[in-house]
């Protein structure tokens, strides 16, 4: 009976090990180099998106003196400039929430309660009630609705900046990750060929 030895068992030949280490690292960097390409047409796609978007609405910062008089001093290194980057759209979207605070009390526009205001207009008139005391609920009804319309139309607007810049974020993280992976594809290229070098030392002995 033959018996075989550990030795024998895991015996490989050299040459076998690196042609293995050489095909991995190829793989590895036409992997990377795609990737990494990928993740560059998505950032440039992203950045470009956003900075059209943002320029084709033509919004401004307030000059600078107008930022000082409402007190928004962290925002007079942008004053006059258009917004049209994600860093920027996240800047006005705090400018709005600024001036959103000061509206209705700080509520929110789907706290706004304008159609119960309506109805108790309506229940006045129907109830007789007097001219002036319907006039006065009346006005209270179009403040609150002037109000919710406006905190809605800022909200969304906001909401929208807040996106943009989120975007631009992702565009920014996925750019980081290409050079990563470009720098990965560098590396592995030079361990493939340092892999090549000895290789053809190993079969030249």
């Amino acid at each position: 009976m033959t018996t075989v030895t550990a030795e024998e068992t895991v015996r490989l030949p050299r040459r076998k090990v690196d042609e293995v280490l050489i095909g991995f690292g190829l793989v590895a960097t036409l992997v990377f180099l795609v990737a990494g390409g990928l993740l560059t047409w998505g950032s440039s796609f992203s950045s470009d998106y956003v900075h059209k978007e943002l320029a084709s609405q033509n919004v401004f910062f307030p000059a600078k003196a107008d930022l000082m008089k409402e007190g928004r001093d962290d925002l007079i290194g942008r004053a006059g400039d258009q917004v049209s980057t994600g860093s920027e759209a996240q800047a006005y979207a705090g400018y709005i929430a600024g001036h959103l605070k000061g509206i209705g009390n700080g509520k929110t526009y789907s706290e706004i309660d304008d159609r119960g205001a309506a109805a108790q207009v309506l229940a006045a008139q129907q109830s007789g009630a007097s001219p002036a005391a319907i006039a006065k609920l009346q006005a209270n009804a179009d403040q609150l609705k002037g109000q919710r319309d406006t905190l809605f139309k800022g909200e969304t607007l906001r909401g929208l900046l807040l996106s943009a810049y989120a975007w631009s974020t992702v565009g920014m993280i996925a750019g980081i990750a290409a050079w990563v992976l470009f720098a990965g594809a560098a590396l592995m290229a030079i361990l493939t060929g340092l892999g090549f070098v000895h290789l053809r030392k190993t079969h030249s002995a």
